[in-house]
């Protein structure tokens, strides 16, 4: 797909890093392969509290910069301190859509197959001018196909590889403002059965909630708020019918996903020989059923909603993937 001679993938990508050479490093080398002609680099700074933390972020850093073999536009977002795992990614990703119109977004240790970027290039493409699609993204987690086509719709929007476009991206917002509960709670009806709906209401009450009583608690993620921001403004998101991109960063030096025997760690990725568009431009109700009862462990049938803690602990241990970067 990649392999001609000074052949280039024209869609932007942008690749967030932090202190994870060795993820970083096999990541990078899929991206060297798909050789884009514009690069952004964006990298959280050391904490101050960890030492020796500097010399690994700088080994991280140049683990890309010294290995672009490639004619390739690079632009650099290097921070000298840590921001955290919310604002970092959150900021860079404003940063990316500043300077282009639309892109692909990869983590340190968000491994693509080839087909990956084609497929989010296509995508990008062909729904450019359709402000209802506002994501789209490489995983299929429960390797099951959706219809007889490339991918399917769904209002679900996992981030272990991804792309979107500016006009989607500045509708982001990272303090979730402007919103109210009642609006946020019709908005949750219209996607979902009302107990599934009822648990992403009850945590983003508790997102607000904790943050409003303590003026100093900080959101470790960015995710979320994406994820509200895409249903509050009636927005779909588009997955594949195989998996595209494996999660290869469990394990101790993560900070959420520790778990090496979780079932989505490392899941195979695979190649598209062609892709194929949906017939009819509708959300697969059926898919985000599942994905609610299996991935996030919302059940459609239960007439009460679970625990907020426990939807906030599942959550936080699978679906916001944010690594020591973010």
């Amino acid at each position: 797909m990649f392999e001609e001679k000074g052949s280039y993938f024209n869609t932007p990508i942008l690749f967030l890093i932090f202190n994870r050479p060795e993820t970083t490093k096999i990541v990078f080398d899929q991206i060297r392969a798909a050789r884009p002609s514009r690069l952004y680099l964006a990298a959280d700074g050391p904490r101050k509290e960890k030492k020796g933390e500097r010399s690994i972020c700088e080994e991280t850093r140049r683990s890309v910069l010294d290995n672009i073999d490639w004619d390739c536009e690079v632009r650099t977002l290097l921070r000298n301190e840590n921001l955290g795992c919310g604002v970092a990614p959150s900021t860079a990703i404003t940063w990316f859509f500043e300077n282009e119109e639309a892109g692909i977004i990869l983590e340190d240790d968000c491994l693509p197959s080839l087909s990956f970027f084609r497929f989010a290039e296509y995508c990008l493409q062909k729904y450019w001018h359709n402000p209802q699609v506002m994501h789209i993204g490489g995983n299929n987690f429960l390797d099951r196909k959706w219809g007889d086509s490339s991918y399917f719709y769904s209002a679900y929007n996992h981030i272990w590889g991804w792309a979107t476009w500016r006009r989607a991206w500045e509708l982001y917002n990272f303090n979730l403002q402007s919103f109210n509960n009642n609006e946020v709670r019709q908005a949750l009806k219209q996607y979902f059965p009302r107990s599934i709906s009822r648990g992403w209401y009850d945590l983003y009450v508790s997102l607000l909630k904790n943050k409003n009583i303590d003026q100093e608690y900080k959101w470790d993620f960015w995710d979320y708020q994406w994820t509200f921001c895409i249903w509050m403004n009636k927005g779909l998101c588009i997955y594949p019918n195989v998996n595209l991109v494996s999660n290869i960063g469990f394990g101790p030096s993560a900070t959420h996903t520790f778990d090496v025997t979780h079932k989505f760690n490392n899941l195979p990725h695979h190649e598209l020989e062609s892709i194929s568009s949906p017939r009819t431009f509708k959300r697969n109700k059926k898919a985000d059923i599942t994905s609610s009862e299996n991935v996030f462990a919302l059940k459609a049938k239960s007439h009460v909603s679970l625990k907020v803690k426990e939807i906030y602990g599942k959550f936080s241990a699978f679906w916001k993937g944010i690594k020591a970067n973010r």
